[in-house]
C-alpha cells in the first residue's frame, strides 16, 4: 500500500512518480535542503500507526510537521498527516473507534469553506473517501474550519495566512483505490463497516469533487507564487 499510496497522489496530480520524493516519518524527517527543492509537501499515512500515539519516531515527525508550519511550506495532509498536523500545531487527535468511518462519506462545507479559495469552488455537499479510526476533537488554534460529516466534525481545515490544508478524508482516492486498500485490510471493513466485503463495495461511490482538490490545491500555490 505504500506504492498504491504514492501512485494515488501522481495520478490525481497528473505528475510522473519520479517527481515525487518519498520520506519516510519512521525513519526521519525531511531535511532542510529536499523542502527547500520540494514544491509542495504531501503527507499521508497508514493507519498501523496512530497520531494519537506516542513514540520517539512520532515526536521527530511532529517537530517535523511544525517546521513545515513554521516556514508555510505549501502543504497537503491526508487523513493520518490531518490527524498529525492538527497534534503539531496544538490539537487533539485521540482513538476513539465510535467515530470511526470507512468508505464513502458525505462532507458539507461550512461557511468558511464556501468563502475559501480551494474549497469554495465545492459543491455545498460532495462526497469524499475516508478510513480511519483516530479523529480530531479539537483543532489547532490558527485553524479553520472547511467541512464537517455527519458523524465527525472536523474533516477539513486551512492553517490562516499559510498554504497548508489538512483533510480527515483522502482526496488521492476514488472509488477504485478505495477498494483496493479494503481488499489490503479486509478486517477494517469487518471491524469499521460492520458488513461483508460484497455489501461494502456496493456502498462506495464515486468522489469527483474531491479527487480535483489536489490538482487545484497545486494550481492554488502557483497562484500564490
Amino acid at each position: 500500500m505504500r506504492l498504491q499510496e504514492v501512485h494515488c497522489f501522481v495520478r490525481m496530480l497528473d505528475c510522473a512518480p519520479a517527481d515525487v520524493e518519498v520520506v519516510d516519518f519512521l525513519e526521519r524527517g525531511p531535511s532542510p535542503a529536499e523542502l527547500d527543492r520540494a514544491d509542495i509537501v504531501l503527507l499521508g499515512g497508514s493507519g498501523h500507526y496512530s497520531a494519537a500515539s506516542e513514540g520517539q519516531w512520532l515526536e521527530r515527525t511532529l517537530d517535523a510537521l511544525r517546521h513545515i508550519h513554521q516556514v508555510a511550506k505549501p502543504t497537503y495532509a491526508s487523513c493520518w498527516g490531518f490527524q498529525a498536523m492538527a497534534r503539531a500545531m496544538g490539537g487533539r487527535c485521540i482513538h476513539d473507534p465510535q467515530y470511526a468511518e470507512l468508505g464513502t462519506v458525505e462532507l458539507q462545507l461550512t461557511d468558511a469553506g464556501r468563502a475559501d479559495p480551494l474549497f469554495g469552488t465545492l459543491p455545498s455537499k460532495f462526497n469524499g473517501q475516508a478510513g480511519h479510526e483516530d479523529h480530531v476533537v479539537e483543532l489547532p488554534p490558527d485553524a479553520i474550519l472547511l467541512t464537517s460529516s455527519a458523524r465527525v466534525r472536523n474533516q477539513a481545515f486551512q492553517f490562516a495566512g499559510k498554504p497548508i490544508y489538512c483533510t480527515q478524508f483522502h482526496p488521492e482516492l476514488d472509488r477504485n483505490a478505495l477498494q483496493q486498500r479494503a481488499q489490503a485490510y479486509p478486517k477494517y471493513v469487518e471491524r469499521i463497516a460492520g458488513i461483508p466485503y460484497d455489501a461494502f463495495i456496493q456502498n462506495c461511490r464515486e468522489s469527483p469533487e474531491a479527487n480535483d482538490l489536489l490538482r487545484r490545491f497545486v494550481e492554488l500555490v502557483r497562484g500564490i507564487e
